[in-house]
């Protein structure tokens, strides 16, 4: 990533712009100190200073990307779950993280996901239309019991 090494004080000043610009996570954000060629000592001491004055928080990074990729992406809870165990985010965060979440937005979100899906196949058979309207929900994260639910509402009420 970068030709030359940084000392410590040149990288606090990079990572520190690089995390008030957006939310960051630890693992993130340890990666790109580690691109800047310091040894893990020099990252753990800025991964902890940056903690320390509030640039990096992982609950607060979880809330934002969940919150965020349920609004504008329409992901499930599943989905959410499994991209931030992938950014290496606590069991802890991400259970919290998706506390935030409502519940009847979230039944609302879906609903309207599965009624789109379901309109856009009208003309495949009726067990097509069922497999392809549930795959879809499936792919975005969304929890089999609540797309049953939620398809059998949308066939009840055309």
């Amino acid at each position: 990533m970068f030709r030359n090494k940084l000392n410590p004080d040149q990288a606090w000043q990079k990572i520190r712009h690089y995390c008030a610009y957006q939310e960051r996570n630890h693992y993130e954000v340890s990666e790109k100190l580690f691109g800047f060629g310091l040894r893990k000592t020099e990252v753990d001491l800025l991964v902890s200073r940056l903690i320390e004055e509030d640039y990096l928080n992982e609950a607060r990074f979880a809330k934002q990307f969940a919150g965020g990729h349920f609004r504008l992406k329409k992901w499930g809870r599943i989905k959410i779950s499994y991209e931030l165990k992938q950014k290496r985010i606590s069991t802890a965060n991400i259970k919290s993280a998706l506390k935030e979440i409502d519940e009847d937005d979230y039944r609302l979100v879906l609903l309207k996901l599965a009624q789109t899906k379901w309109r856009a196949l009208k003309n495949e058979q009726h067990l097509n239309r069922l497999a392809k309207t549930t795959q879809y929900l499936l792919q975005k994260g969304y929890e089999a019991p609540l797309i049953q639910q939620a398809i059998a509402q949308i066939r009840t009420s055309v």
